[in-house]
């Protein structure tokens, strides 16, 4: 990976692929969709296999010489399987995106029925956004939470009852709490829908066994197969065996066309990692970090939506403090802090401004942040919060998280080549 000819022939853009590299390893990284992928995966993603075009399934190819990706990929199904506990698993999905568009090819008609989450209270573009072009092929309809921050089982199952939606999906972009899948698998039944579950964020803390999992439950489980599962820009789909069929025909032909083998690669390799100890270890430490810094944030007057979290992520509700989301975000941006800004419940403000900020602690734990760092990151947090445009502010923190971030690097540095790689960001004026 020291990009030795990407160095020969463009020396511009290897220049910045080094100024990216420096930014993250100076950066504190709570992007709650965002984690650092180990050294296997990155080199898995530019491997031979990027070379190979293939569709269909093993066995099943519309082109030659496919006999050893057939290999790569049913060791994929085996080792998908045997770490999620599914029946059947389709791991052609290019994204968390791609793997719901399988399910929809799969089971729906335009004009069916899906009832999912809003999106301005936790939901996905992909489940039904007007934003999104889907939406003009489905009928849409939209539970939500209540004053608390919480899905509301009675509400969702009255809904249910009274829309008669074909398909029922769970899962959420910044839903701080555990899901009562089995609940929602029984009320999907109930009134004659599928059920559906997109676990994308959620997905590493579902196999380290951290959280419970949607698979005993669900008709079909999406995932993408980055955020807390730290693998390739992928994705990946379970479903109970008697949709075996309907789902591998709605990946193939029904939604994609040729398999980006390089990155089954990469999640093929991570399915075994994530059946380890270590793995685990780091899912637990996420979980304990996120509710850890939820506490440190209360001391400092933060309040917490839902009041506190079961997972990875947690969402800072800022009214109370005279700043808003896209305020936060740049100003913690400028500190050497990445967040978003997030709407919360029944928010007041433009999608664009927002009254809060999302933050994630998957990528900061695999770096080895633990308790005593948090205890820094969240007084920075509210320093930061006070003077969001005090620009003497926002440096001092900067300096004092580079400082930090020194001692728990993404990567052994020999990995990358040159020393240059470290000092690329200070060199070029951005810190």
């Amino acid at each position: 990976m020291s990009l030795k000819e990407t160095r020969r022939t463009d020396p511009e853009l290897a220049g910045l692929i080094d100024e990216e590299l420096a930014r993250q390893e100076a950066c504190v990284e709570m992007i709650a969709s965002e984690s650092i992928v180990p050294l296997p995966v990155m080199e898995l993603s530019g491997s031979i296999f990027t070379n190979k075009t293939l569709e269909g399934l093993p066995g099943a190819r519309f082109q030659a010489g496919a006999g050893i990706a057939d290999k790569m990929e049913k060791l994929s199904w085996k080792r998908a399987k045997e770490l999620f506990g599914a029946e059947h698993v389709n791991v052609q999905t290019y994204s968390g995106s791609s793997a719901n568009h399988s399910v929809f090819a799969a089971i729906l008609e335009p004009g069916d029925k899906i009832m999912a989450m809003r999106l301005d209270q936790d939901g996905h573009l992909t489940h039904g956004s007007p934003a999104n072009w889907l939406s003009k092929f489905y009928n849409h309809v939209f539970y939500g939470v209540d004053d608390s921050g919480r899905i509301n089982y009675e509400e969702l199952e009255k809904m249910a009852k009274k829309e008669q939606p074909k398909l029922i999906i769970c899962g959420a972009s910044s839903y701080p709490r555990l899901i009562d899948y089995e609940k929602i698998a029984k009320i999907a039944e109930e009134v004659g829908a599928y059920s559906m579950c997109d676990m994308a964020h959620v997905a590493g803390l579902v196999a380290a066994k951290v959280i419970p999992s949607p698979i005993p439950y669900m008709d079909f489980v999406t995932s993408s197969t980055t955020k807390t599962f730290c693998s390739a820009r992928s994705g990946m789909v379970f479903c109970k065996e008697k949709y075996a069929k309907l789902l591998d025909k709605g990946t193939f032909p029904g939604s994609m066309g040729s398999i980006h083998l390089n990155t089954m690669a990469a999640k093929c390799w991570s399915f075994k990692y994530a059946a380890s100890e270590e793995f685990h270890n780091i899912m637990a430490q996420v979980v304990k970090n996120a509710q850890f810094l939820v506490a440190e944030l209360q001391k400092y007057g933060f309040e917490i939506v839902s009041g506190g979290t079961d997972n990875h992520l947690l969402v800072v509700d800022l009214r109370n403090k005279n700043v808003n989301g896209r305020q936060m975000q740049d100003a913690l941006d400028k500190a050497g802090i990445s967040v978003n800004k997030q709407v919360v419940p029944f928010d007041p403000a433009k999608p664009h401004i927002t009254s809060g900020i999302r933050i994630g602690l998957t990528a900061v734990t695999e770096r080895g942040i633990k308790e005593k760092e948090l205890v820094k990151i969240a007084e920075w947090i509210s320093r930061v919060t006070d003077a969001p445009e005090d620009e003497e502010v926002l440096k001092q923190v900067r300096r004092e998280a580079e400082e930090l971030m020194k001692n728990f690097p993404m990567y052994p540095a020999e990995y990358f080549g040159e020393q240059q790689l470290k000092n690329n960001y200070r060199e070029k004026g951005l810190s």
